[in-house]
């Protein structure tokens, strides 16, 4: 017997106009990228005489020939990036799946009590100050390493959806089967739901990769020792440095432009640095990542 499966298809004009619609959201990712790169290899002066070009009017490597004199300061940054985002990535996964499996539980006596606390977070804050007061004379995360990951490990989004995702996936019957064989809750957790927990875990892990290593906020607000600040704050200072330099060109504080590293391609360098490893990261989550989103969807 064969089914018709007409009723659901697209026409020819709706799907030429969502195939337009991605490609124009997809330029709007890649183009201001490839722009980034081109004026990375640009000369210093064309770009200030002759503004940004997706095609180097003159190239140069004065940016990179300046960042590789840098290089042990853009290597312990990266250390201190690539640390908090492993290290950050491993404990945010472990808090957020621990607290959100027993939310899914109804045998749990406070299940309510938490889901609301989670809510809530989610509408409101405590505020700025507060934040940093108890962030710093409670916890006494300033200036070290645990100040970049302690703030980020909870977030009451990624606890909804591994919440969502336990619920659609992990068959009741499978823990009650577990708990007749003499599993343990602990045990229950880590070799049944966790292994069958894959692509929600991948998806949590690919968000809090990117908030870890796109922090630059944290380093601003609790550090103040170069020696512990990451990259995107790295970036950040050379972007201030950058617009410090055009200001004081602009007030006639002499050659300055000339005596000074290449700021303008020196900040787009930095970048194209910056994002190398969790661009090339992507693709080893992209299976599981796309399973992630899914999470819910009817099955065929």
């Amino acid at each position: 017997m064969k089914v018709s499966y007409r009723g659901n298809a697209i026409s020819q004009t709706a799907n030429t106009a969502i195939h337009a619609i991605f490609i124009v959201i997809g330029l709007s990712c890649v183009v201001p990228l490839l722009l980034v790169i081109a004026v990375s290899f640009s000369d210093e002066q064309t770009i200030a005489a002759n503004g940004y070009r997706f095609l180097p009017e003159k190239l140069s490597l004065d940016a990179y020939r300046y960042l590789w004199q840098e290089g042990r300061t853009i290597l312990n940054a990266y250390a201190v990036t690539i640390f908090t985002t492993v290290v950050g990535t491993i404990l945010s996964l472990a808090v957020i799946s621990t607290f959100a499996y027993p939310l899914t539980r109804k045998d749990f006596s406070y299940r309510k009590l938490f889901l609301f606390l989670v809510v809530f977070t989610l509408l409101f804050n405590g505020g700025l100050v507060p934040w940093y007061l108890v962030t710093t004379q409670v916890l006494h995360l300033k200036n070290n390493i645990w100040a970049l990951i302690v703030p980020h490990l909870f977030n009451g989004w990624y606890v909804m959806i591994m919440k969502t995702y336990f619920q659609t996936t992990i068959p009741d019957p499978v823990l009650e089967s577990a708990k007749i064989d003499g599993a343990g809750e602990f045990r229950t957790f880590l070799t049944i739901v966790l292994p069958l927990s894959l692509p929600g875990l991948a998806t949590i892990g690919l968000f809090s990769a990117i908030v870890f290593w796109n922090d630059w906020w944290m380093p601003l607000m609790l550090i103040t020792n170069d020696k512990l600040l990451n990259m995107q704050y790295l970036m950040y200072k050379a972007l201030s440095f950058a617009d410090y330099l055009s200001n004081a060109s602009g007030q006639n504080y002499g050659s300055i432009m000339q005596m000074s590293p290449p700021a303008l391609t020196f900040r787009m360098a930095l970048a194209v640095v910056g994002i190398g490893p969790i661009v090339l990261a992507y693709p080893f989550f992209q299976k599981y990542f796309v399973q992630g989103l899914t999470v819910g969807a009817v099955k065929g």
